[in-house]
């Protein structure tokens, strides 16, 4: 496989910088909306933890991607 030319890394690597803030921040949205819905006070913290998950998969399969051995595939 050919090698990726250095913007298309550069911008791919740039999106994982915004990944894990983003995915947090909406989770914590999300949370606040069912926490306001619902009545409760716990569920922003699950949409929290849920979002910073989401972001730490998304970075593994990013990496996992990048890293893999094309020869064995």
């Amino acid at each position: 496989m050919a090698k990726k030319p250095l913007p298309i890394l550069v911008a791919e690597y740039t999106t994982l910088a915004f990944v894990l803030p983003v995915s947090a921040f909406v989770g914590y949205i999300l949370g606040y909306l069912l926490d306001k819905e619902f009545e409760t006070t716990w569920m922003y913290i699950a949409g929290l933890i849920l979002g910073i998950v989401a972001g730490f998969v998304q970075l593994i399969r990013q990496l996992r991607r990048d890293t893999r051995d094309d020869d064995n595939a």
